[in-house]
């Protein structure tokens, strides 16, 4: 006799983006953040650019050992520039030259009030510093953050990175759910 299927065999899914985005972090330092930011990119079809020099290694050891258990799942790239990641995420997007979002705590603009596309690329710094302000200066154009109503200084990384990415796919409609229901039994 087999059990009835109930609603809690059931998970909501929604169809990938056809061109992805691209999550950049520069100089990441801890490898918990990182863990959770590719489990997110994992689940959300995102590329992961991990740029410069990590706090942390990412061999297969080190990643077992920090219970990243998705690890295998993520499409990670690494880059020593970010003008190399920029680079790079340009040639595999041939319909358009993608944005560079800079996400930053002392910006002007919110996320909420601009309009990401397909392809683009959002990119967050290190957890201790944040990006360079003379990056954020030069590319103030590029400059977004997350409005806080608390007076709490900044979000985790990874919860900042979950916040842009879902606005992102929400606005692309890469949250739409089809008609089906999709089981993992």
């Amino acid at each position: 006799m087999t059990e009835p299927v109930t609603s809690s065999d059931f998970y909501l899914r929604s169809a990938p983006l056809g061109t992805p985005f691209h999550v950049v972090l520069i100089e990441p330092e801890i490898p918990p953040n990182t863990g959770n930011v590719g489990r997110l990119c994992a689940a959300t079809c995102s590329k992961l650019h991990l740029v410069g020099r990590l706090g942390f290694q990412i061999d297969e050891h080190a990643v077992r050992r920090a219970g990243l258990d998705y690890w295998h799942l993520v499409d990670v790239v690494q880059h020593s520039t970010l003008a190399e990641a920029e680079q790079r995420i340009a040639a595999a997007n041939s319909e358009r030259t993608p944005r560079t979002w800079l996400f930053g705590g002392h910006a002007r603009r919110s996320y909420l009030d601009v309009a990401f596309s397909p392809g683009d690329a959002l990119v967050f710094g290190k957890e201790s510093v944040g990006l360079p302000r003379e990056l954020l200066e030069e590319r103030a154009d590029d400059v977004v953050g997350i409005p806080m109503p608390g007076v709490v200084r900044s979000h985790n990384l990874a919860n900042s990175v979950s916040i842009a990415l879902y606005e992102a796919l929400r606005q692309n409609r890469g949250l739409d759910v089809p008609n089906t229901t999709y089981s993992l039994l």
